[in-house]
């Protein structure tokens, strides 16, 4: 089983890619419009905050020394710790949203690929479940961040009271598009608070920061390594970026506002890199010197992680529901809120208890990927080569907006 997974995100990766290098050389100089186009501020903030999760506060201080030890695992001798971590993280992998944004704001209104009926169905159960794992991955980590509660290993009551809370906020939060948009900046800010506070309180100075953003070049002159999975627990942080990929550029696509391709996918790559290798810095430099995080460096890693899966939440449940027709307008609001917190809590604790896996659902999506190419190839080839603007409607919306 192993081995085929392995075998279906290499060739999803390099699909992924190749398909990015094709729309950018074919589209070059395209304008890419959303339905609801806003600043670039604004797109990348709902980019970063929809398309990261809580993995991104919790998991790099468990996985510097993960990397470290090549004695245990040869395969990361290849470069430094950060760098790896990085590489997980950031540039390469961001061209997978880069790709489906694009798609979805360009193509997908002339295919209709996605509202093929069993396309349409498969693509939401994709979404449940992959809003599901983001809250169990919270679950699981909790513990460690608030060792007040409970043995700081054992998943107590408390912290399944506070996961049935954040999936509630998120419900709730998704019942307006001004929530998400607002949420999205505010996690933004509280993300570079965090930063900027973890940074002061261990006392950097500017020589060791640097140092450690040197270090981060490991992963550029390394590029190569990070394509295809350099290990099983790199290939479930590549299923897991899939599982995301449809999603996220669904979502994302109604906001981008009139960059060209070239410009959009420079933007993907190098906006949202830019702060993450400035946090897996400042971490980096934490894990280097043992300075230990317990206290109120915990619970701000906390609330800004309870912020991001907050945000991913509901971006997601947004999507979903509006893709099934699950509105507030349809069923009333409690219904739409109970609902939705039923059914992602019952499959958070599926996913904490290991009975589903991200890398199923990462393998569902590439299935995806390779079935809209050949959908397009073999039925819309020519019209999708005749491609010269993002859909008419939105230019002109664009256009008013941009006169107003």
């Amino acid at each position: 089983m192993a081995s085929l997974l392995s075998i279906v995100i290499a060739i999803g990766v390099l699909l992924a890619l190749a398909l990015v290098v094709f729309c950018v050389v074919k589209w070059w100089n395209l304008r890419v419009i959303g339905v609801t186009p806003v600043p670039l501020f604004t797109f990348i903030a709902i980019l970063f905050t929809s398309g990261l999760d809580v993995g991104l506060i919790m998991f790099p201080l468990s996985e510097f020394a993960t990397y470290a030890d090549t004695a245990t695992s040869p395969e990361y001798g290849f470069t430094n710790p950060l760098a790896i971590e990085f590489g997980f993280w950031g540039f390469l992998i961001w061209g997978f949203y880069f790709l489906t944004s694009f798609y979805f704001c360009v193509i997908e209104p002339r295919v209709k690929f996605f509202q093929i009926p069993f396309v349409k169905v498969l693509n939401n159960i994709v979404i449940v479940g992959t809003c599901a794992f983001t809250a169990s991955l919270f679950l699981i980590y909790l513990p460690g961040y608030i060792p007040e509660i409970g043995d700081g290993e054992s998943v107590v009551v408390t912290f399944y009271v506070i996961v049935f809370c954040v999936i509630l906020a998120a419900a709730y939060s998704s019942t307006d598009i001004r929530f998400v948009k607002i949420l999205s900046v505010g996690s933004t800010c509280l993300f570079m608070a965090l930063i900027v506070g973890m940074w002061v309180y261990a006392g950097i100075g500017p020589g060791e920061m640097a140092s450690n953003l040197g270090l981060i070049g490991g992963y550029f002159s390394n590029l190569h390594e990070f394509v295809l999975p350099i290990n099983a627990y790199h290939e479930f942080y590549l299923f897991w970026w899939f599982a995301w990929s449809i999603m996220i550029g669904q979502f994302t696509s109604r906001f981008v506002g009139g960059m060209k391709t070239q410009h959009l996918l420079l933007a993907l790559l190098i906006i949202p890199s830019i702060p993450l290798a400035i946090w897996f810095s400042v971490l980096y430099y934490y894990h280097a010197n043992d300075i230990s995080t317990q206290g109120v460096l915990n619970i701000a890693m906390v609330i800004v992680g309870i912020t991001f899966v907050v945000n991913s939440l509901d971006s997601l449940i947004r999507l979903y529901s509006d893709n099934l027709s699950i509105t507030t307008a349809r069923f009333g609001k409690l219904t739409y809120v109970g609902g939705n917190v039923a059914v992602l809590f019952g499959l958070t604790l599926l996913f904490q208890s290991q009975w589903l896996q991200i890398q199923w659902i990462g393998a569902i999506v590439v299935g995806i990927y390779l079935s809209c190419v050949a959908y397009i190839v073999f039925t819309r080839h020519h019209q999708i080569m005749d491609i010269e603007s993002s859909p008419t409607e939105n230019t002109l919306d664009f256009t008013k907006i941009e006169s107003a």
